[in-house]
């Protein structure tokens, strides 16, 4: 989901690296009371997260001025890097909070021991299904759509209904229009591989992918490519003169579409494949070690705050993963709604995600 953010971030021409924000705690759904048994008296917290984390620097100041404490970002490319870098240092760690492993990567965060259990206020308002851990040690925060988008031009100017499902994207009327991600190297192509898994089943998603390759699929190495280089309905690719119509990327995608361009449209000029969607949930968890655990408590309260999900979606281009928290127009208006998203289950992409990524690899990149 971080390629979600990516986007956001380039479009705001966020600034990478390590970034210290004032932030906050508190109220009655960041308690900086959490824990304060157990923490170095420190009053800034350090939130260790992939270069697309963003948010608002009114609602990190909210957190400062609740809790009395202030949000450092130390960002460490991207999500799979960044967890790498946290397994790597487990037990003595950058920081008090990881935020940014999603449901792809959960297994490799939990079986290497990194974080220390600890049930967040407010947990009884998260979406149902988006908690995968019994023992509390991550924290839902946002969820996001992998689907294939379509340029809505294209398709209007060959009188061609655009493809819904996994299956569509087998006919001949879509030969050579699909570009994807590698799954090797993207988060929306490791995405869309288990959308693939989820849908045909493990003993049939080779044979799909035999299909969809020989119907043309073209595969890049990751999302920036693929949406600003290769995919005719973005306005990346429209300046590059690309022309692939279809592209792997995310069910928010149109809105991103909508906010940027000047002037606006009345309509999104992409749609998205909801047959084709895969749900991501994005966790934050307290790092094993922290040095400011009572911080990291707080914080970890305040990102599921009403305040902070309803500063998710227009920062980081995903969904909030709370019941009570109100999108942006720009998402109803011009967003999808994604109903029945395939989903593979966090053991099952523990035990097979290697084997899928290798058998795919294999069959596709060579």
């Amino acid at each position: 989901m971080n390629t979600t953010k990516k986007y956001a971030s380039t479009a705001l021409a966020a600034v990478l690296g390590v970034t210290v924000l004032a932030g906050c705690g508190g109220s009655d759904d960041a308690s900086a009371g959490s824990g304060a048994s157990k923490g170095s008296g420190s009053k800034t917290v350090t939130l260790v997260t992939h270069d697309s984390f963003n948010a608002s620097e009114d609602v990190l100041k909210q957190f400062t001025e609740e809790s009395g404490y202030t949000v450092q970002l130390l960002k460490s490319g991207d999500a799979g890097a960044a967890l790498n870098q946290e397994i790597l240092t487990k037990g003595s760690p950058r920081g008090d909070v990881f935020f940014g492993v999603d449901n792809t990567l959960l297994s490799r965060a939990l079986d290497n021991g990194l974080f220390t259990a600890y049930e967040a206020k407010g947990l009884d308002r998260v979406l149902a299904g988006t908690e995968q851990d019994g023992r509390h040690r991550v924290t839902p925060v946002d969820t996001g759509d992998i689907c294939v988008n379509y340029d809505k031009k294209f398709f209007a100017d060959k009188k061609l209904a655009p493809p819904q499902t996994f299956e569509d994207l087998l006919k001949p009327a879509y030969r050579n229009l699909l570009v994807t991600e590698n799954a090797a190297t993207s988060s929306p192509g490791l995405g869309f591989l288990l959308g693939t898994v989820a849908t045909q089943g493990e003993d049939g998603y080779e044979a799909y992918w035999k299909k969809l390759k020989a119907n043309g699929v073209k595969v890049v190495d990751g999302w920036e490519q693929a949406y600003n280089e290769e995919f005719s309905g973005s306005a990346g690719g429209r300046k590059a003169k690309a022309d692939r119509p279809l592209v792997v990327s995310y069910a928010s995608s149109p809105p991103v579409e909508v906010l940027y361009a000047d002037p606006q449209p009345e309509e999104a000029p992409t749609g998205v494949s909801t047959g084709t969607c895969f749900r991501q949930t994005e966790y934050a968890g307290l790092l094993k070690g922290a040095k400011n655990e009572a911080g990291g408590k707080a914080l970890l309260d305040f990102l599921i705050s009403k305040t902070f999900q309803e500063d998710v979606p227009l920062n980081m281009f995903v969904n909030p993963v709370v019941k009570d928290a109100k999108l942006p127009d720009v998402f109803t208006e011009f967003g999808e709604s994604v109903d029945k998203p395939a989903t593979v289950a966090p053991e099952k992409i523990a035990a097979n995600r290697e084997q899928w990524v290798r058998s795919w690899h294999s069959l596709v990149v060579k």
